[in-house]
């Protein structure tokens, strides 16, 4: 009788991080800090290594990512690092034309409004991805110097990158897009299922080589009513999630000026739910999923104002989110704004995971 082989065991899944923990609603010693824009937009460093480079040139050069993501954690003391990536950078890896022009935003060479157009529009493969692979591997290789920080994988949610695909670029009302939507339902939906399926891929590379969650980022949704947002937009979002489910990592949704569009949005299949600054994060908790963590949500523009007066505001903002019957995750309502003093997102750290600990003790947690 011949002898089977040996099993070889596999290895045990690492020990969840306090901000894997946090997003899944599982008990935490204290609330995890991380701040979306992180990687860069203030830091001194950011801008001598950025110096001469374009911002699309930046996102596919790995080493170059690697140091941007790194940065914030070296400094801040952060419980998560963020991918250094834009919003669409996995338009240019399917081969798009688009231009990050200073001052302006992502422009499209060639704006897609037509069925033809739509149908042109090429798929996403890993194959494409090779350099955003190394960029994750090499940002997962620094965090090694920083136990228990994670990298959270990135990517923009369809409608946000239809938009810009609709538009040519930034825009102040979306009318081509809300036209699309509206006079040509069919042929939007076709648009949002592949900027799905881009996402989707993007973000499934990360989460491939290393990041241990993701956040889905829609810019432009809060220019929608609740009615076209669950409609349109809804289906297309939950798409990505749904595909990203095997690798079960935790999974942030956010949006900005999305206040009215978080109970949809709860149910796109994130297991954590961004709030930005407008909402207060008692509302939002009466939005969300039973089970589903919060993130957020101090508004960005309050780092600007004295220690003295901000320290209190943070504090009550982690009070507001341990309120919430969900696992909670600190950050800004939005991302960390350029002329931002460096030094106030370390005190920011320091300072929620004093009040949590201190709240946390109290309840025996």
């Amino acid at each position: 009788m011949t002898a089977m082989p040996a099993q070889t065991p596999a290895s045990p899944a690492p020990a969840p991080t306090v901000l894997e923990a946090a997003a899944l609603s599982q008990p935490v010693e204290h609330t995890p800090v991380w701040f979306m824009r992180q990687a860069g937009r203030s830091l001194p460093e950011y801008r001598a290594v950025r110096e001469g480079t374009t911002m699309l040139g930046a996102c596919r050069t790995p080493e170059l990512v690697a140091e941007i993501t790194l940065q914030p954690v070296r400094r801040h003391g952060v419980d998560a690092a963020i991918f250094f990536s834009d919003i669409v950078v996995p338009l240019q890896a399917a081969g798009i034309d688009v231009e990050i022009q200073p001052g302006v935003g992502p422009v499209i060479a060639s704006p897609v409004r037509t069925a033809a157009d739509v149908a042109a529009l090429p798929a996403l493969e890993p194959e494409a991805l090779a350099d955003i692979a190394e960029s994750v591997r090499l940002s997962v290789q620094g965090l090694e110097a920083h136990p228990g920080v994670p990298l959270i994988g990135f990517a923009g949610a369809p409608f946000t990158l239809a938009s810009y695909l609709i538009e040519g670029g930034p825009s102040k009302n979306h009318e081509k897009t809300k036209a699309m939507m509206l006079g040509a339902p069919q042929l939007f939906d076709a648009l949002l299922a592949k900027l799905a399926a881009i996402s989707a891929t993007f973000l499934d590379v990360q989460l491939a080589s290393g990041a241990r969650a993701f956040q889905l980022f829609d810019s432009w949704a809060g220019y929608l009513g609740p009615a076209d947002y669950e409609r349109a937009v809804l289906p297309h979002s939950a798409a990505v999630f749904a595909a990203l489910a095997h690798h079960r990592v935790p999974s942030f949704h956010f949006g900005v000026q999305t206040g009215e569009l978080l109970r949809p949005m709860s149910r796109a299949g994130s297991t954590a739910l961004g709030v930005d600054f407008r909402v207060e994060l008692a509302a939002a908790s009466a939005r969300a999923q039973p089970g589903q963590a919060l993130q957020g949500n101090l508004d960005p523009a309050m780092l600007f104002a004295d220690w003295e007066a901000l320290r209190p505001r943070v504090e009550a903002t982690v009070r507001q989110g341990l309120a919430h019957d969900g696992g909670y995750v600190f950050n800004l309502g939005h991302g960390v704004l350029p002329g931002t003093d460096p030094r106030v997102p370390g005190l920011i750290v320091e300072e929620v995971h004093r009040v949590s600990r201190e709240v946390l003790a109290e309840r025996g947690a």
